[in-house]
């Protein structure tokens, strides 16, 4: 009932309370499946948030990346909270200015339709999982991006946004789908 009534709302809020039987199942049931099925973003009240923290914001230069830094930009300017645009890249790749660049480019555009928020962007060389995982301590909130593929409502998140509405140490908004005005914060859809 909840997925489909996200078909008219602008952001979903659910608890992170699990009551499942398996180890591996440390978020409800529910959360899981309307962060993989929702037509809006979905809110996983989760975590011990720092009031005075950022919103931080994965970047990975993709088009449900662009609707996640939206969504975050949106929610730094309501909250009148700073911005960390995290954009992380695997040790292996070696190009830390074609990375620069890839954050650049996702954050053109952005400053001038936010100009109250001043992003701060980093890019990291590491693993991905762990390096939002310790950069979500010192957050209020993460946004991220699902580009999870397959039929199963796991993989509908990918391997990041799974892990992080698991493990993640403030609230996560998991943003899946194209929203109809990315750039307006949920109140005033």
């Amino acid at each position: 009932m909840l997925a489909r009534h996200s078909r008219e709302a602008a952001l979903v809020v659910v608890g992170s309370r699990g009551l499942g039987r398996f180890g591996a199942l440390l978020i409800g049931s529910v959360a899981v499946h309307l962060a993989a099925h929702a037509d809006c973003p979905v809110l996983i009240v989760r975590g011990r948030p720092d009031p005075d923290g950022p919103v931080l914001v994965a970047v990975d230069g993709t088009g449900v990346g662009a609707e996640a830094l939206g969504f975050a930009f949106a929610e730094a300017s309501a909250r009148r909270a700073p911005l960390t645009a995290l954009h992380i890249a695997h040790p292996s790749t070696g190009r830390p200015d074609q990375e620069e660049r890839v954050l650049a480019e996702a954050l053109a555009g952005w400053r001038e339709k936010y100009p109250a928020v001043e992003p701060r962007s980093e890019v990291v060389e590491a693993h991905t999982r762990p390096a939002l995982l310790e950069a979500s301590r010192e957050a209020q909130l993460l946004v991220v991006g699902a580009r999870g593929r397959g039929g199963f409502a796991g993989l509908l998140l990918g391997s990041t946004s799974q892990a992080m509405i698991q493990h993640a140490h403030c609230p996560v908004v998991v943003v899946r789908h194209p929203a109809e005005h990315p750039a307006e914060h949920p109140a005033d859809a």
